[in-house]
This record gives structure tokens, C-alpha cells and sequence, in this order.
């Protein structure tokens, strides 16, 4: 009797005893080697893989989180409802848990504190593993208010409890970079205009960049930062503003990208060539922002993403038993672009800033963040709409 295709009983699906028998190996040893437990020589553990996938084996999803107590899923919570900041930092942590088999949740509170701990509530009722939370600034936040203990990462907001693990763009270290870079080539008279006083990014950026320039003998042009907002409209009147109270001032550090596009154009409109007569660098290396500014951006890029799948791998370690505390920082890197790359003529006499005139000082010895040549090498995709000209509609982000 003939049997056709449609027939024939459906193919049995791999097991896990399957897998052992091809691979020489009893089934527990086939189990720890699919879940990276056990401690197996590396051509046994590389054995059974490869038997898995001859038998295009899927684990039972269901028994293997009933054997292990775990859900194998892992929250991610945020505040930055637009994105700019969250997302590379969610590519980035699911970078590394995808490596370990742990799914994520994506929780956007809108900066809400009740909304936050209704999905709190709502992701330890699902039996997540652990939770990263991460936001649109780099401002300390208090811990979650979690009614059961599970590992908690903090990224971007370091949390203020001491005992929390939280991990930070290292802003003092980007803003001596931007100094460093301008003093390099050539600049003297160099002004800086950011965001809000009150918030740590502007802050911290604002304190370490005049003190590279003390450090290197030189002065603030104009005599003090310009503190406004987060936004192109800031950036226009702080350009004017700066070159007010110094007319030779031949290089502008803006605190965000967006303050620097908004520069760029003040300058433009003002008759100053960028980067000929003024150097103009950012902060936050926003592709659809730096990529558009006229010229494109010399930026600090706080590598988020790196900030994600590190904040990942402390948490699957707090996971395994082996929890961190305190703020981690992590390195940013200088993106070169157009609009610093002509170096300056030789120093201007006169303007009120008092600066000397003479090559800079010897670098200090501390860590530096990575320098990259133009932008192709960012790995921060996006996130935001594209902005043209005039982009007043789009919310002013902090950097960080």
C-alpha cells in the first residue's frame, strides 16, 4: 500500500535525550551544556551545541523555567518616552542577554512616578529575573520601591542608595576630551553653552571643561558658562550671546547637539565661517542631528549601547548569585567631524577673556575616553525623527 506525503505522522520533535545520544553525553550533561551551567570541558560543551543544532533541537520553554525557578525574562524600565536615550541602551542589553536566552520587557513610565510602580508591580507578578532602569538623564534617581527583592541595574540615573549597582557615561572624561580636541587644533578663545544649571549633565560637563582649560593655562571666553536650555532655540541666542561678550572667540562647546545646531546656524547668519573662524563641537553624538548640522558635528558619543550590554551582564551576574554596588563609569568617545576640522589661525589679540596666547599645556596623564575618526563607526542608531532646519517642535533632550 502506497502512504502519501500528507499521510505520513508529523516529524517528532528533538528532545533533549535526542541531543545526548548524539553527542555522547548523558542528558544532564546535554541540559547544562544548553543552559552554560556545569563546568565541562569546552569540546564537550561544543559537542552537544552542535548536536542541537544537526537536530534543530527547541528546549521546552515551560520545563526548563519550572526545573530552573526562572522566568528567563528580564524588565527594562524607563522615563525617555521619546527613545533618544533608552533605545541603544535596549539594543545593547539585548545584545547581551539574547546570548543568554533571556527575553525583555520594554516598561516606558513617561517619567510618571505611579505609572512606574504599577509596571513594577506588574513585572514581578510575570516572575522577571531582574530589571534595568534607565531614563533620559544622568541626574540620580531613588531606588525602585520593589515589594519583592529582585537584581536591579541602574543605567544612565545612577541610583542613590549606595548598595545599588549603577552604571554612568563618564561626562568629566567626555568634556576633557572636547577641550583637549579644540585646543589641539589651534582654538584659544573657547566659550561653553549647555543646558540647565540644575541638571547634573550640564553641570558636570560645564565644571570639567573649564578645568581642562585651567589646567592648560587658558580661561573661559566670554568669563563664565552659558547656562539655558536643551534646545536649538538656546543654542542660537547663547552663539550671540558668546559672541557678545567675546568677538574673537574662535571655539563654541555646546552641552548637547541640538544647542549646537541651533549655534551653527546664529554663527552662519552672523557671518563666522564653522570651522574657520569658529570651532563648534557638541555633546550626545545624535546621528540625525550632528549628521544634518551645516557643518556636520565634532560630537561626544556617550556609547549607550555599551552602557546597555554592560548594565546586562551585571545583572545576569547579580542573577547568578554574584550582585555589584556602586556607580560604574563608563568611558565616552570623540566623533570628528567638519566642524572642527580646520584648524585655527594663529591666536587673536584683544576680547575680554583674557586667555594667553601659546600652545596648550602638557595633557593630563588620567584615562582618556576613545577618540573616532568621523561618525561611520557609531553604533548608536537614530532613534529620534529626522529634524530639519527647523526643528523647534522636537523636545530638548539634557545629553545624558
Amino acid at each position: 500500500m502506497t502512504v502519501s506525503p500528507g499521510d505520513r505522522p508529523p516529524a517528532r520533535a528533538a528532545t533533549i535525550s535526542d541531543v545526548a545520544a548524539l553527542a555522547g553525553v548523558s542528558p544532564g550533561t546535554a541540559s547544562k551544556a544548553l543552559n552554560g551551567r556545569g563546568r565541562l570541558r569546552p569540546e564537550t560543551r561544543e559537542r552537544v551545541l552542535d548536536a542541537a543544532r544537526k537536530l534543530s533541537f527547541r528546549p521546552n520553554e515551560m520545563a526548563r523555567s519550572l526545573l530552573s525557578g526562572r522566568s528567563y525574562t528580564v524588565g527594562l524600565v524607563t522615563t525617555d518616552s521619546v527613545g533618544r536615550f533608552s533605545l541603544p541602551v535596549l539594543l545593547g542589553a539585548e545584545n547581551a542577554l539574547g546570548a543568554g536566552r533571556l527575553s525583555v520587557f520594554l516598561c516606558d513610565t513617561r517619567g510618571d512616578q505611579i505609572r512606574e510602580q504599577h509596571y513594577v508591580r506588574s513585572l514581578l507578578d510575570r516572575r522577571i529575573d531582574g530589571l534595568i532602569v534607565t531614563g533620559r538623564r544622568t541626574d540620580p534617581r531613588p531606588p525602585l520601591d520593589l515589594p519583592a527583592p529582585v537584581p536591579t541595574v541602574y543605567t544612565l540615573g545612577p541610583s542613590t542608595d549606595p548598595r545599588d549597582v549603577s552604571l554612568v557615561p563618564d561626562d568629566a572624561g567626555g568634556a576633557r576630551l572636547v577641550v583637549r580636541h579644540l585646543l589641539a587644533t589651534g582654538r584659544r578663545r573657547i566659550a561653553h553653552v549647555t543646558g540647565p544649571a540644575h541638571h547634573s549633565a550640564a553641570a558636570v560637563r560645564a565644571e570639567h571643561a573649564v578645568a581642562e582649560l585651567a589646567a592648560a593655562g587658558y580661561e573661559l571666553s566670554g568669563g563664565a558658562v552659558q547656562f539655558g536650555e536643551w534646545t536649538e532655540a538656546w543654542g542660537r541666542q547663547a552663539a550671540l550671546i558668546a559672541l557678545r561678550a567675546d568677538p574673537d572667540v574662535d571655539a563654541l562647546f555646546c552641552g548637547n547637539d541640538q544647542i549646537a545646531r541651533g549655534a551653527a546656524d546664529a554663527l552662519r547668519e552672523s557671518g563666522r565661517r564653522v570651522p574657520d573662524d569658529v570651532a563648534l563641537a557638541g555633546y550626545d553624538n545624535w546621528e540625525t542631528m550632528a549628521e544634518a548640522c551645516r557643518p556636520p558635528l565634532t560630537t561626544v558619543d556617550m556609547n549607550l549601547s555599551e552602557l546597555g550590554r554592560t548594565a546586562a551582564l551585571r545583572l545576569m551576574a547579580a542573577i547568578d548569585g554574584r550582585p555589584a554596588s556602586g556607580v560604574e563609569t563608563l568611558p565616552c568617545r570623540l566623533v570628528i567631524r567638519e566642524s572642527t576640522g580646520v584648524p585655527a589661525g594663529p591666536p587673536r589679540s584683544g576680547g575680554s577673556s583674557g586667555a594667553p596666547a601659546g600652545p596648550p599645556a602638557a595633557r593630563s596623564s588620567e584615562p582618556s575616553p576613545t577618540v573616532s575618526p568621523r561618525a561611520a563607526g557609531s553604533s548608536q542608531p537614530p532613534p529620534g525623527p529626522s529634524h530639519g532646519s527647523s526643528s523647534e517642535a522636537a523636545p530638548g533632550f539634557p545629553g545624558g
